[in-house]
């Protein structure tokens, strides 16, 4: 990627404008990458003071100016403590909003949505721009701000999931709304329920589970509230096996919406501080939500692991690349994931381990599904997905065969490799 930095008065249509050098109050669009095609979009860019800009050479055209030419610069040299002063900035500027949002709420009094579109557009330019900053930096909050920033927290994981999805970007938009009020309904719950610091009795329980129906009535009396965020609010605790509440809906019948909101809201409690347990860390989450059958989507839950870029360890993953490879666990470190390619598909046979860190979108080092062992007959996976997360340097290559195969197979280099072929199985047995 080349990037250019210009002024202003040098835009023209067909750039492609990659960042605005201007604070979020200022800049007049809330996504910060597009291409432009109107004079009116530069003329908004100008009549709100904003001098300079950087354009994307590759995805536009460029400055044909015969005056001296700007800095070019390349985008691994963006200045990370600038996206972190950026995102902190936002977040300072949601909690604030959000918390006499909810304050009002609180007091009885009528909940207007306009008062935190702002906050959704200045979250949602904040994802699009450097997901990564903003989403690692509202983990970081303390438990006496949790109600607020929780609320925050959820609205950024829904918009960064769904820009994963594909949706479109006023669906985006509500999508990031109703992340924010969610939980509107706790205003309602008496605080030292919602903080006590040990287990809920079933009385203090059953109060807190009336917390989506009230969210739902306050929702319903808001002016111009989108109904997908009435959805949220409402369904947010329900689980695809129907044991959830408050209407104990199941599969088809929670809309997609409430899917994804149930996945940010655990996500978010899971790795916060709260009265009554410390944080997991993101990678400790999401194995525990991966092991939760019956809970969340499962096709929703693997493209949030993807918005994200961590996967749970011991997944049993295909990569772009055309191998099966097993997800390792980096501990608490914060370092990028890692995976061990174990099988290679095309030549149907097990190879010796590598170890490979991820990689962002269209890399052959980027996961494109989660497979099921038993799609591949696996004969103990249980005892290989242990083996297989060992040091390296402990792999024992006949325990891969013969937990693989079931049986010592002839060797080639160490490794037996031929396994089954999928091509033969029945339509319903291949792994896909």
């Amino acid at each position: 990627m080349m990037l250019r930095r210009v002024t202003t008065t040098k835009l023209r249509i067909g750039m492609f404008l990659h960042a605005v050098e201007a604070s979020w109050l200022k800049n007049p669009f809330w996504r910060s990458r597009f291409a432009i095609t109107e004079e009116s979009q530069i003329a908004a860019l100008r009549e709100a003071g904003v001098e300079m800009v950087v354009i994307d050479l590759d995805r536009g055209l460029g400055d044909i100016s015969t005056e001296t030419a700007p800095k070019t610069i390349s985008a691994k040299t963006r200045n990370f403590a600038t996206e972190r002063a950026e995102a902190a900035a936002v977040i300072a500027r949601s909690k604030e909003t959000i918390q006499g949002f909810f304050d009002a709420a609180r007091l009885g009094g009528t909940v207007q949505s306009e008062a935190v579109r702002a906050v959704v557009d200045d979250i949602t330019g904040s994802v699009l721009a450097h997901p990564h900053t903003l989403l690692g930096m509202v983990r970081l909050k303390s438990k006496d701000e949790y109600t607020y920033m929780h609320s925050v927290a959820v609205c950024a994981l829904m918009v960064n999931l769904a820009r994963e999805l594909g949706l479109a970007v006023d669906m985006m938009h509500d999508l990031g709304l109703a992340g924010l009020v969610h939980d509107i309904g706790k205003m309602m719950i008496p605080d030292v329920i919602l903080n006590k610091p040990g287990a809920l009795d079933d009385d203090e329980f059953a109060i807190v589970r009336t917390h989506p129906d009230r969210g739902g009535e306050m929702l319903l009396r808001a002016l111009n509230m989108p109904q997908v965020a009435i959805d949220v609010c409402l369904h947010h605790h329900e689980k695809i096996d129907g044991t959830g509440y408050p209407d104990r809906l199941e599969g088809e019948q929670i809309s997609l919406a409430a899917r994804m909101g149930a996945i940010c809201d655990v996500y978010d409690a899971l790795t916060s501080d709260r009265s009554y347990k410390g944080a997991w860390s993101p990678a400790e989450a999401l194995a525990a939500m991966h092991g939760w059958k019956g809970q969340f989507d499962p096709v929703v839950l693997f493209a949030f692991f993807q918005s994200i870029a961590i996967f749970p360890p011991g997944m049993l993953v295909r990569m772009r690349s055309g191998h099966l490879a097993i997800v390792l666990s980096n501990g608490r470190r914060a370092s990028r994931p890692q995976v061990r390619l174990f099988f290679d598909i095309a030549e149907n046979r097990l190879i010796r381990p590598r170890d490979i860190v991820l990689a962002t979108s269209g890399s052959s080092r980027e996961i494109v599904i989660e497979e099921a062992p038993e799609s591949w007959h696996v004969h103990d996976w249980p005892a290989l997905q242990e083996h297989l997360q060992r040091e390296a340097t402990s792999l024992d290559i006949a325990d891969i065969n013969r937990l693989w195969h079931g049986t010592a197979l002839p060797q080639t280099d160490g490794l037996a490799l031929r396994t089954p072929d999928p091509r033969d199985r029945p339509p319903e047995q291949r792994p896909h």
